[in-house]
This record gives structure tokens, C-alpha cells and sequence, in this order.
């Protein structure tokens, strides 16, 4: 399957108000042959009765889940404007990449899926950073042909490419905003004049020595009291230069960063050793958000929508219509069996989207075939009563690739969601790649080290890597917004999270939580992470029941702590009565809060 992306074109256009929630009452007021009360009838006489009061609009509940309530206050405000979905989302992120620059920020790229309510439409919102045109497939080889060290990658100059989140915003705001884009970034610039307190999550990655970037002179300078103290927890701390860039994308516009002076700025920034990267003009000028239809699939009586590649939501989908084909359902989360059915199916994932999937615009990524019913039931026999042979990619109709596993990657990312008061919604997962992304810093934000999501490796056993760097390729992401909806095809759910690689078992577990064990939103995101890699099954031991734990090791999974980034799930779920229940990760900072309304 290809998909057909369109690209919006920058224009003005002037907004009315979106359609409300309360009725619409036509009455007639007049009455034939009545009198007023207390007065003396004459004939046949019509009477005016005064007309009455409207009666009071509904307004529906609206909400923020993110990953820092700084982010979720910002994203409110904007509602309380009166502001659509589309709009607080640019609040939001503006937000997030002040209080959370190592995980997302407006130099990086996002997947976003919004849901209309008027419509009813579902459309996935391409972000994704794109390599530049100087990009070869073996621009990530040292001298002897062999892959750079990941560590050694991400802190180079060609590690960057060309910033999407904000013009893909942009194009989610002039599809659907409400407000003027001038007018979404007021919080977020006079919290970077005035001054924050510093989040732990932020205190401990700026001041720590697990990641390069902390120690670039970059990151040094933006993270230093003048006394040269690095920030910590609890410190105050202003970022006037990040203020002054919103000033200029509050009156620019959402294409800002790919325009000199602040275009200029990345590129003589992405030329300076390690490894100069190759960033022109052209490449910034030729980018342009991507717009399809979300890829959908059925499993445990839901329609579960995913952006397509290169995303790598539709292995996701895969694996839960997998799982729907055992007795995953009947089980439960203190049910070592259910967790070993989990893991083999997370091993099935990742095998075919290690192999298959990569930028559509480059190759033919076999979605459908990956989706056939016959296929998934041919994985879906795979899975045993224990653990068995590691298993490869299946052979789904499509191209040959060879494989390349890639471990925990996108260690930089965020996830968000925003319900406005017409039922709208948009779910978005946001990254600067790796924490506080390549660590260089241009006008008080950090670069992206996205292209470092692509294979280092051109070819395996002479046959081509389907995820190789390439001129204008955008690298496979395995961020995958998720839209649910209920068997009437009512929206009931959105959620996503950061994490690597591992975003796709996070959303696979949250997800077997609410629809196959139906948890509340917020028992499914806390439930244990267990997350496959290779022939490795990490996870979250001290969470796990200690029988559970004994039983899975008796069926051939240790569940082995300490790798990758914890998960950090942001959701809603929307009952029939359209009460919201929104859910936090309490692994991280965020919350979940709502602004004014009530259920209809």
C-alpha cells in the first residue's frame, strides 16, 4: 500500500467558530385567541408571548494529558480562549519544549493524529524530520566501513535534519484551528522572560553523564548559572533567547525555523565538526508536512487507528490482532501466561518492523500484506505455551529487505493529548531524538539528532535495509499516536508515549489493559512495562507480582530491568455519556486536567 500525501499550501484563512453542542430551538410565539392572564378576552385577538430565555448551552468537557503541568496549563488556557484542539496542541509543544527540552522541542518532528468531530474523520499528520539532499546511505560508516558507535552519531553535525513538528502543526492549525497562531505561544514566552522552577526530570538529564550531550558546550552554556553552576531541580531558570524564538513564530509563522535567519543559524550550526552534516537552504525550502488517511485495523472489538509509515504503528496493529487470536482476553495482568503470549507477540512485531517498514515515499512498505488475515494468523500460530527459537520476519507480500534491529532509540520524545469542547481531538508523539537531541543549541533550543533513526547499515547479506539514510528519506520512527474506537465507531480512546523502540509495547500494554482486560485508563498505563528486545525480555521486575515473576521465568522469560527509557503514557478514554477520564503515566511528571464543561 502507498500512501497519497497531499502538502497544505501557506495561505491565509479567516475561521468561524466551531459548531457547539447545544441545541438549536425554532419556537413560535404567538398564540390565537389568549389573553394575558388577569385580562378581559375581546374577540378573536393573537398575543405575543415574550420570548423565553435560551436555554443554557452544554458545553462539553475539554482536557490536557502531558508529560509536565506547565505544558497542561498552557494547552488549557488556550481552550479557555476558546481555542480548538488544533490550537492548545501548539500551546502545548511550545510549552514542552521549555519545560522538557530533553524530550521534544520545535526543532524536532512529531506524528500526529487528529479526530473531527463534525466529521468524523481520522487524519494522520506527518512531522517526521527529513534527511537532506546531501544524505547518502553510508553517511553513518567510519573509514573502515563499519558503523559509527550510536554514542559517537548523535552528537554530529550530520545527525540533524530538517525540523517538521511546526509546520506540521501549522497545517493541523489551518485545517483546524479556531484562534490566530499569534496568539498560542503567550504562556510559554513569559514563563522563558520570567523564569520557571527547574522539573527533576530536566535537573537530573542537564546536570548528568549517562548521554553525550551533557557534556557539549552547548548544552553547557544554556544549562549554567552565571556563576557556572549547572541548573538543577528546583533552581530558578529563564531561557530569554527561546522567548525571543517564539516572538519570531508568533508573527512568522509555523514555518519560522525553516526560514533564515533562524534556517541559517541550524545550518552553520549542523556544519561545525564531528562530522559536518550537509543541511542547505534547499532542503529547509522543500520540506513539507505529509497528510494522509490513518492505517486502521480491528482487534478486541475496537477499530484502532495508527499513522502510517514510517511510523511504525501498523506493527502495532499487527501485534494486538495477534494477540486478539489468543486467549489474551480471558486472562488478565496476574496471568504469567497472558504476559508470555504478550511477549511473544511483542517478538513478532518488532521482527517485521525491523524488516519492513521505512519512508513509503522510498519504498514499498507492505501494509496491507503485514494486515492480511491469513498472515496473522500464520504469526499468530507461532505463539507457544513457552519461549521458544527467536523467530524472523514473516514474508508478508512485498519486498525482500534485510533485517536491522536497532535496540532503544528515540530516548527523546513525549507524548500528548488535547480533547477541545466540540469533541475534537489530536493525539501526538513528539521527539528531539535522543535526549536534548544532538545537544547543539541555536537560539535557545536544541537540535534534532533524528537521523540517527536511520540503519546505519546500507545493505545486510547483499540485500538493501529498507530503513538506509537517503536524500529527502525521512528516518522509521516507532512513534505511533493512537486513536480507539468502539464497535458504533464512536471515538473512545486516544493515547500514546515516548520510549525508543520500546513506544510500541508501552502502547501495546496499555491497550490489552483497557480493551482486552478492561481496566480503567489509568490501571492500564500503570500496569508493568515488558518490552522484547532480541532475545531479551526487559521490563519492570519490582512491578511485576513475585509469583508472576517466578512462573514467567519457569516459561523461559527473566524480565531484566535497567534498559530503556521509562514510559511516559498520556491518554483519555471517553465514556458513552461523554465524560472524559484522562490518565498520566506516574512514571513521569505529567497530569491529566480538565477545563469547564460537563457531560451532555
Amino acid at each position: 500500500m502507498r500512501f497519497r500525501h497531499s502538502d497544505i499550501p501557506v495561505e491565509s484563512r479567516r475561521r468561524l467558530p466551531g459548531r457547539g453542542w447545544a441545541p438549536v430551538f425554532l419556537t413560535l410565539g404567538l398564540l390565537l385567541g389568549c389573553a394575558e392572564p388577569g385580562s378581559e378576552s375581546h374577540g378573536a385577538t393573537s398575543q405575543a408571548l415574550p420570548e423565553p430565555a435560551p436555554a443554557p448551552a452544554v458545553q462539553r468537557q475539554a482536557g490536557v494529558t502531558a508529560a509536565h503541568p506547565m505544558a497542561v496549563e498552557a494547552g488549557l488556557a488556550v481552550l479557555e480562549r476558546g481555542g480548538s484542539a488544533a490550537d492548545a496542541a501548539v500551546a502545548v509543544q511550545a510549552m514542552l519544549s521549555l519545560v522538557e527540552p530533553q524530550s521534544s522541542g520545535i526543532a524536532g518532528g512529531a506524528f500526529l493524529l487528529f479526530y473531527s468531530a463534525e466529521t468524523g474523520e481520522v487524519t494522520a499528520f506527518d512531522g517526521r524530520e527529513a534527511a537532506p539532499e546531501g544524505a547518502t546511505p553510508d553517511m553513518f560508516l567510519d573509514d573502515a566501513g563499519e558503523p559509527l558507535g550510536w554514542f559517537d552519531a548523535i552528537i554530529t553535525g550530520r545527525a540533524t535534519g530538517v525540523p517538521g513538528v511546526m509546520p506540521m502543526l501549522g497545517a493541523v492549525h489551518q485545517r483546524h484551528g479556531r484562534l490566530d497562531w499569534s496568539e498560542l505561544f503567550d504562556e510559554t514566552i513569559a514563563a522563558a522572560d520570567d523564569g520557571f522552577t527547574v522539573p527533576a526530570r530536566l535537573g537530573r538529564f542537564a546536570g548528568g553523564n549517562r548521554w553525550p550531550q551533557a557534556d557539549q558546550p552547548d548544552l553547557i552554556a544554556l544549562f549554567s548559572h552565571e556563576d557556572g553552576r549547572r541548573i538543577e531541580a528546583g533552581d530558578h531558570w529563564r531561557n530569554p533567547a527561546f522567548a525571543d524564538t517564539l516572538r519570531r513564530m508568533a508573527e512568522q509563522g509555523p514555518r519560522t525555523l525553516l526560514e533564515p535567519p533562524l534556517s541559517t543559524a541550524i545550518i552553520e550550526r549542523t556544519a561545525a565538526e564531528p562530522l559536518p552534516g550537509t543541511l542547505v537552504q534547499a532542503d529547509f525550502d522543500a520540506y513539507q508536512p505529509r497528510i494522509s488517511e490513518a492505517v486502521c485495523a480491528h482487534a478486541f472489538d475496537h477499530r484502532i487507528c495508527v499513522p502510517p509509515p514510517p511510523s511504525s504503528g501498523v506493527t502495532l496493529l499487527q501485534m494486538l490482532a495477534i494477540l486478539d487470536q489468543t486467549d489474551i482476553a480471558g486472562r488478565g495482568p496476574e496471568d504469567a501466561m497472558a504476559w508470555l503470549q504478550f511477549a511473544l507477540a511483542s517478538r513478532l512485531m518488532y521482527a517485521d518492523r525491523d524488516q519492513f517498514i521505512a519512508d513509503p515515499a522510498f519504498v514499498d512498505v507492505p501494509v496491507d500484506g503485514l494486515l492480511n488475515p491469513l498472515y496473522l494468523a500464520e504469526r499468530a500460530a507461532l505463539i507457544g505455551d513457552r519461549v521458544g527459537d527467536m523467530p524472523g520476519p514473516g514474508q508478508p507480500p512485498g519486498m525482500d529487505f534485510g533485517i536491522d534491529q536497532d535496540g532503544f532509540r528515540e530516548t527523546g520524545t513525549s507524548h500528548f493529548v488535547v480533547v477541545d469542547h466540540d469533541g475534537n481531538v489530536a493525539s501526538i508523539t513528539t521527539t528531539v531524538e535522543s535526549i536534548f537531541g544532538s545537544g547543539r543549541v541555536v537560539s535557545g533550543f536544541f537540535l534534532n539528532n533524528q537521523l540517527t533513526d536511520f540503519s546505519f547499515r546500507p545493505e545486510i547479506d547483499g540485500r538493501p535495509v529498507a530503513n538506509a539514510a537517503g536524500s529527502g528519506k525521512r528516518p522509521r520512527s516507532s512513534m505511533s499516536p493512537v486513536l480507539v474506537f468502539d464497535s458504533d465507531d464512536r471515538l473512545v480512546a486516544a493515547l500514546g508515549s515516548p520510549g525508543g523502540s520500546a513506544i510500541l509495547a508501552y502502547n501495546a500494554k496499555a491497550l490489552v489493559g483497557l480493551l482486552a482486560w478492561g481496566l480503567p485508563i489509568q490501571q492500564a498505563i500503570d500496569l508493568p512495562n515488558l518490552v522484547t528486545l532480541g532475545e531479551n525480555f526487559f521490563g519492570e521486575a519490582s512491578r511485576f507480582p513475585s509469583d508472576v515473576l517466578a512462573e514467567l521465568a519457569e516459561l523461559g522469560i527473566e524480565v531484566r530491568p535497567g534498559r530503556g527509557e521509562e514510559s511516559g503514557l498520556h491518554g483519555v478514554f471517553i465514556h458513552h455519556n461523554g465524560h472524559i477520564d484522562g490518565a498520566a503515566d506516574p512514571r513521569r511528571e505529567g497530569i491529566w486536567k480538565t477545563v469547564g464543561g460537563s457531560a451532555p
